[in-house]
């Protein structure tokens, strides 16, 4: 969902807001030892999502991946940002990871696109002037005891840079690249997360959105956003201290995804440490809700090609040129650094050259003893990630086996098949990320 909420806080602002809405995480400590705690991540592929269609083969649910791929990198673009709203610069059922979660007293299921390129969970709520088909029970806020709307000069509206009033009521508004919107009251409510322990996680007075018109392109599975990303009303930093700012995933590979779930971890169960763990700086950059890293080249063999951005046609790597995302399928490089390494990958791969297949541009048949790829080395500042050819070359139908890897139209993002069985940390207090190889189905 890629939203690009522009919060241009001052640090006081920041201060005054985690003092007045911290979140006590009494039951997460009491339950989980100290405020850890695991969550499902479900692929919306996977036999267990409300998106599964079993009509589909595994080329067909590729094929609809690429395509949300494509247009939510091309949506991360800063051109479409509108002035007037708070944007989301991506399709809105774009996500590819969905969590359950419960939401009021009594609790009421929710079903969720977790999104590292959001900040503000959102979910549709009655009464609704203007809704979009939902299959769940939608979220009545007049049924709850701990439902709480915010005022205007509360922080967490002000923290919005564009919002409106209504009886002093805190409204927000977000728009999608797609013209999909979702409006409504900004509020505090009590969250319950299904913790993979078998003790539901419960987090008092979480600022969200409470929708009441919500329209486009989402889903009738879902029933909103669950935003990760680095701003200020994103769940991350809303849970704040309690969790440390640590989260952390591990993602199954898509061939074992329909079977077997990802996790997605907080607080002292997001910690990644042993042997094999490298880390590489956050950067700060506009908006703060996207996670950049910065990327200094790639390995191939023995070849080392140096970042190159094409925007501006020269060698060498900018603080913060690519972002790290895990609600987009593929990795995409500036042309001219992707020229160099489809080159190198090329002129290492012994096998037979296939036609391009959109939007890929290196592309093998392969045999029937598998393909055989070099490994590809990600060198992140400070960090060294090796990708297998399971993680950078993928089956797009029989016998044929395409490079994730493709041109970027404006931004660099590392996707979420480069991540696949990689244990990946955020730590948001030290600002960093760290990588761990690690068989994700056996976590």
């Amino acid at each position: 969902m890629a939203a690009t909420t522009l919060f241009n806080l001052s640090a006081l602002l920041y201060a005054t807001f985690f003092v007045s809405y911290i979140i006590n995480l009494s039951v997460v400590e009491a339950s989980n030892g100290g405020g850890g705690f695991t969550v499902d991540l479900i692929h919306r592929d996977s036999r267990l999502s409300p998106f599964y269609n079993p009509s589909d083969t595994r080329f067909d649910r590729l094929r609809k991946a690429f395509t949300r791929s494509t247009l939510r990198a091309v949506h991360f673009s800063p051109t479409s940002k509108s002035e007037d709203t708070i944007q989301s610069q991506i399709i809105a059922t774009s996500g590819e990871y969905l969590m359950n979660l419960s939401m009021g007293t009594p609790p009421v299921n929710m079903i969720g696109i977790a999104d590292t390129g959001s900040d503000l969970l959102w979910t549709q709520c009655q009464p609704c002037s203007d809704c979009f088909q939902q299959d769940a029970p939608m979220f009545n806020p007049k049924d709850s005891s701990t439902y709480q709307p915010l005022t205007c000069d509360s922080q967490p509206c002000e923290a919005l840079d564009t919002h409106t009033c209504n009886s002093d009521v805190c409204q927000y508004k977000m728009s999608y690249g797609d013209q999909s919107y979702s409006n409504g009251d900004l509020a505090v409510e009590t969250f319950i997360f299904g913790s993979t322990s078998g003790h539901p996680v419960s987090v008092p007075k979480v600022v969200f959105g409470c929708g009441r018109e919500n329209q486009g392109t989402f889903n009738e599975s879902t029933s909103g956003i669950i935003g990760l990303g680095g701003g200020p009303l994103s769940i991350v930093n809303q849970l704040g201290d309690n969790i440390k700012g640590l989260f952390s995933y591990c993602l199954v590979p898509l061939n074992a995804a329909s079977s077997v779930t990802s996790e997605i971890n907080f607080g002292t169960n997001a910690i990644v440490s042993g042997s094999g763990v490298v880390s590489t700086p956050l950067v700060s950059k506009t908006p703060q809700t996207y996670y950049h890293l910065t990327l200094e080249g790639v390995t191939v063999g023995n070849s080392t090609l140096p970042y190159k951005s094409s925007s501006e046609s020269k060698a060498g790597a900018d603080e913060g040129n690519i972002i790290i995302d895990s609600g987009t399928t593929l990795t995409y490089l500036p042309q001219d650094f992707y020229s160099d390494l489809a080159s190198a990958l090329a002129a290492a791969i012994q096998a037979t050259a296939q036609d391009s297949v959109a939007p890929f541009g290196l592309c093998y048949a392969t045999q029937g003893d598998g393909f055989d790829a070099p490994t590809v080395t990600f060198h992140f500042a400070g960090a060294d990630v090796d990708l297998p050819a399971s993680s950078t070359f993928i089956e797009v139908s029989d016998g044929v086996v395409c490079l994730a890897i493709v041109p970027a139209d404006s931004v660099a993002i590392f996707g979420n098949l480069s991540q696949m069985n990689l244990l990946v940390g955020y730590d948001l207090v030290n600002k960093k990320v760290s990588f761990k190889p690690t068989d994700c189905t056996k976590v």
